[in-house]
């Protein structure tokens, strides 16, 4: 027998060894041809026969791959600098450890806020993570270029026109739409006008949704365009929405008289007066369905108006809390269809009406100082878990010493319980983390450990790294 058939022969016979193995059996007897090598004794024997088949596996396979290897182009650059290597393993113990897709995204924004990314090995977004922050838009097409088999990446170094339109992948393009957006507003519409229409619904969608930023009366004639001809009904509805924001949603009928009948406007005050608005509560189910379906019919102009009053008078006369229902209605209608300024003036007055909820649904409109501000307001006068706090201000909140606020205080009063466990409030931790600035970060650490925590609690890993982390990003 020659060399190359004694492997090919011992190679048939390590199935019956790895099955007998498998089963809970002794194999040495499968393996004759190592019968003077195992020896006599049973249990020498399939020690022997374990090393001298991983010996022979190891030497004499080699895994083949299914389909010709492609080499990739290099992952390209990204705009801002790597997490630098001593930080890399925090990084990657934080991100093993969220818990959904939502609580990774949110350390990558919260990572590009403070002006860095993380390694690729670490990780990279999808190509169709539209959550990813714009700085990955380079990754996120190196991996649409590369599972549609390209070789080369496109150039997309020239500023975007309608002549270059086709050399950008679709997340640097909505990178470059939006930078153009903020330069130069009338050309970004220019553009999307000559071109989104050949887009899928999908993707018109999201090109669409970029004239959000500086939304302004010069965009009125192409989103009704957008209303009278788009295939898709959720372009349709997101144009409606922006125009509504600027003052031209759909004409009154009968349903915004049906809508207003449910509310009444009245005055009250002796001295001064004022308005408020007083509701008719619904009396059966089917009166609290209609109104629902009505006030998601309309937009905040329209309703208003149907009151007689203007948007920023319903805001101000608004008895909140009085009906949560209703409250959260309005509030959608200012989400969707209010302006900047009315989002602003609603968020200041349910923030005096400890509203959180309703905070909540107003926050991701807001700018980031004013999430900063609500945040803030509510740590000290509503008492909010610092998890709210940080779902309020996002990721660019920077807030100094949130430790001394009343949920700051519990925090701490907690870890000192005799019957304190490892796992409690590390929700609290991370949110704390991602909330406080650089120079806060470093005094609550001290401030944690002095309380009895220590230094390697897996519960500190966001305040270890924010401490850790020179802080290069655009400040807010």
């Amino acid at each position: 027998m020659t060399e190359t058939a004694g492997a090919e022969a011992i190679f048939e016979a390590m199935g019956a060894v790895v099955t007998r193995w498998t089963m809970g059996s002794t194999a040495a007897a499968a393996a004759s041809f190592w019968r003077t090598e195992l020896g006599d004794d049973p249990v020498e024997a399939e020690l022997r026969l374990l090393a001298l088949s991983g010996q022979f596996l190891g030497a004499t396979v080699t895994a083949e791959p299914a389909s010709a290897l492609r080499v990739l182009p290099d992952i390209p650059p990204l705009a801002l600098s790597t997490v630098a290597e001593a930080l890399r393993p925090l990084v990657r113990r934080i991100l093993a450890a969220s818990k959904d897709a939502a609580s990774r995204t949110e350390l990558v924004h919260f990572l590009a806020a403070r002006g860095w990314t993380t390694h690729p090995a670490d990780w990279m977004p999808d190509a169709s993570d539209e959550d990813a922050p714009d700085v990955y838009a380079p990754w996120r097409d190196w991996s649409a270029f590369t599972a549609a088999g390209a070789t080369t990446q496109r150039q997309t170094n020239d500023q975007i026109t309608a002549e270059n339109w086709e050399d950008f992948w679709p997340a640097a393009r909505k990178a470059a739409l939006i930078g153009l957006r903020r330069r130069d507003p009338s050309a970004a519409r220019a553009l999307l006008e000559a071109k989104v229409g050949n887009e899928n619904a999908d993707a018109r969608l999201r090109l669409v949704s970029l004239l959000s930023e500086r939304l302004s009366d010069d965009d009125v004639a192409f989103l009704e365009g957008l209303v009278a001809n788009d295939r898709a009904l959720k372009v349709k509805a997101l144009a409606t929405s922006m125009l509504a924001r600027l003052g031209h949603g759909p004409a009154a009928g009968e349903d915004i008289a049906e809508l207003a009948g449910f509310f009444s406007v009245k005055t009250k005050g002796l001295l001064r007066r004022s308005r408020v608005i007083d509701f008719q509560t619904p009396k059966t189910p089917a009166q609290w369905q209609r109104r629902k379906a009505l006030l998601d019919g309309t937009d905040l102009t329209s309703f208003a108006g149907a009151l007689g009053l203007a948007p920023q008078d319903l805001i101000a006369a608004w008895d909140w809390k009085a009906d949560p229902a209703a409250d959260a209605g309005l509030i959608k209608l200012i989400v969707e269809t209010g302006t900047d300024a009315q989002l602003v003036q609603a968020a200041e007055i349910v923030s005096e009406h400890d509203a959180t909820g309703l905070i909540v649904a107003l926050a991701p409109r807001l700018a980031p100082t004013e999430r900063a501000k609500f945040a803030v307001a509510g740590l000290r006068t509503h008492g909010f878990r610092f998890e709210i706090a940080q779902v309020i201000a996002g990721v660019a909140a920077r807030l100094d010493d949130p430790i001394s606020a009343p949920a700051g205080a519990k925090l701490l009063a907690e870890i000192r319980r005799d019957d304190a466990k490892p796992s409690d409030h590390a929700e609290e931790f991370h949110a704390l983390g991602v909330l406080a600035s650089q120079a806060a970060a470093q005094q609550t650490l001290q401030r944690l450990t002095a309380a009895g925590l220590l230094q390697g609690d897996p519960r500190l890993d966001m305040l270890r790294l924010n401490a850790a982390l020179d802080d290069q990003g655009e400040k807010p």
